[in-house]
């Protein structure tokens, strides 16, 4: 009994992580946008830019974080939830 419990516990799971193997993350969705913003450059010059710009979107992002925060004081639960949700996709 324990052991069918096991298997289809891993029947399971198995589609759901192979998805989620497939979605790129975070990183490299800034990696993505910041290769295709500096396709024109390469060498040593390239390699700035990466940098920076890998940099500047992690700022972006808390800067986004922090507004979205204040923008959504005194809504609670659910309702704070999607408000933060949409604001962040902006």
């Amino acid at each position: 009994m324990r052991m069918q419990t096991l298997l289809l516990s891993a029947l399971i799971a198995l589609p759901l992580l192979a998805r989620a193997a497939d979605e790129p993350n975070k990183q490299q969705n800034k990696m993505a946008m910041c290769n295709q913003e500096a396709s024109d450059k390469k060498g040593p010059e390239r390699k700035a830019f990466m940098s920076d710009c890998l940099k500047n979107k992690k700022k972006a992002q808390q800067e986004k974080m922090t507004t979205c925060n204040k923008d959504a004081a005194g809504k609670k639960g659910d309702e704070r939830k999607a408000f933060m949700s949409e604001c962040l996709k902006k």
